[in-house]
């Protein structure tokens, strides 16, 4: 799937990865392929990501949205 995190000022990651762990504000969650399209308001905390080639990064966020459909999950962060 592919996985865009963007605030104000930057594109900080846009490409493919295999899960994405997110800070919702009922609590973390995780998305992967195929997920059932979504839309979330992000709390304080880390959105990890998990390539496909393994690599697992980590970008901490103050909070944001989420929008997942047809395996493009894209946050908005500030």
């Amino acid at each position: 799937m592919t996985l865009e995190i963007i605030s104000a000022h930057a594109v900080l990651f846009k490409g493919e990865a295999e899960a994405v762990t997110l800070p919702g504000v009922l609590g973390s969650f995780t998305v992967l392929k195929n997920h059932a399209p979504i839309i979330s308001v992000l709390d304080k905390g880390k959105v990890a990501y998990r390539t496909p080639s393994g690599e697992e990064n980590n970008i901490n966020i103050k909070g944001g949205i989420v929008d997942v459909a047809d395996n493009v999950v894209a946050v908005c962060i500030y």
